[in-house]
């Protein structure tokens, strides 16, 4: 096998431990008073960025049905004006340091709102210490946010579960760490292709760019977390859409350039049984009119009961996917050197850490 120097390869194996690990820590964390009163919330906030920030987006998308207020992901510098003492914000950095979070965690509390900050140390730890809001460490030694998914989300639901806000969340956790495990006996080094639909997979896309269309609010982030991980895992382009939302618009741009976009182009679908069945039709109808114009359309079904054991499911088959991308092509999927460089030009700029 080509070099994982990092080793991705065993943070990948550890995510189904990660996960359960992260929610016992949450639950004996998160005594009685140790939050804010559901009463005295009108809106939820989630801030984060990259690998941190897509825990906002699936936490939103996991508690659609059941979240009794708003809920909205921030992932930019400027708290907007809404923010205030009736706001629930979780500021989310694996570091704590990602300057964009810190910079919202701090106008947030300034604004007064009902801070809990989520992170692994750093200066959004410091800020929840130094202001007494209520601070959710991030446990898990991976090499880098993108493999702490389970030790971010876990902590973010079980909050809202205590506040009474996601009252399926302790056995939708159980449920998905079940089903993670089920999957990492699938997706594991030991199993080779075709049996082993994530090496499969990759091995289908190989050189092509996958574009991933995801059904509905879950799918959709599901869609968003595989380009993420194509991108940072694989160095590889990638592109992302979610129905129905791409049948009012980018369905029209497969019109022309069909001779270049068969030739680079493969589309992934991420499906699940939890959205509208009408997403079903929408999906069917739209391969009829793009088969044409790529290479290839791949399917990923997902597994698990409930949503968020369906859609952490989805996400953990594109991270195997994307490593298995990186590994076939030579290329060590730990390393990011790309931000790395852009993180030094910001220091070299006077910005915060990263």
């Amino acid at each position: 096998m080509p070099a994982d120097t990092l080793g991705v390869v065993d943070a990948l194996r550890a995510a189904p431990e990660q996960l359960a690990a992260a929610h016992e820590g949450a639950a004996a964390a998160l005594g009685a008073g140790s939050l804010p009163d559901l009463a005295r919330v009108d809106h939820v906030v989630l801030c984060g960025m990259g690998g941190s920030g897509v825990v906002g987006d699936m936490v939103v998308a996991v508690g659609t049905a059941t979240l009794p207020v708003p809920a909205v992901v921030l992932k930019h510098y400027r708290a907007p004006a809404f923010i205030g003492p009736r706001s629930l914000v979780f500021a989310v950095s694996y570091s704590g340091d990602t300057e964009e979070t810190v910079g919202l965690a701090r106008a947030a509390a300034d604004a007064g709102a009902q801070l809990v900050t989520v992170a692994g140390g750093g200066a959004l730890e410091a800020l929840g210490r130094a202001r007494g809001v209520c601070h959710l460490p991030v446990d898990a030694d991976v090499p880098g946010p993108r493999f702490a998914l389970g030790a971010m989300v876990a902590p973010v639901v079980v909050a809202l579960f205590k506040m009474g806000m996601l009252p399926e969340a302790h056995a939708g956790l159980v449920r998905a760490q079940e089903q993670l495990a089920r999957r990492r006996d699938e997706c594991v080094p030991e199993v080779a292709a075709p049996k082993n639909p994530a090496r499969e997979l990759a091995r289908r896309i190989d050189r092509t760019i996958p574009l991933i269309y995801g059904q509905g609010g879950l799918g959709g982030v599901a869609a968003l977390r595989w380009k993420q991980s194509v991108n940072e895992n694989a160095k590889a382009p990638a592109f992302w859409n979610q129905y129905p939302e791409l049948d009012h618009n980018e369905i029209c741009g497969w019109g022309q350039h069909g001779d270049v976009t068969r030739q680079v182009l493969t589309l992934v679908e991420l499906t699940h049984g939890l959205e509208d069945p009408r997403l079903g039709v929408r999906s069917a109808a739209t391969r009829e009119q793009v088969e044409e114009a790529v290479a290839q359309i791949l399917t990923v079904d997902a597994g698990g009961e409930g949503r968020l054991a369906q859609l952490l499911d989805l996400a953990y088959v594109g991270d195997w996917v994307s490593v298995y991308l990186a590994l076939q092509n030579d290329v060590d999927p730990g390393p990011i050197d790309a931000i790395r460089r852009l993180k030094d030009t910001l220091a070299a700029h006077g910005a915060a850490g990263g």
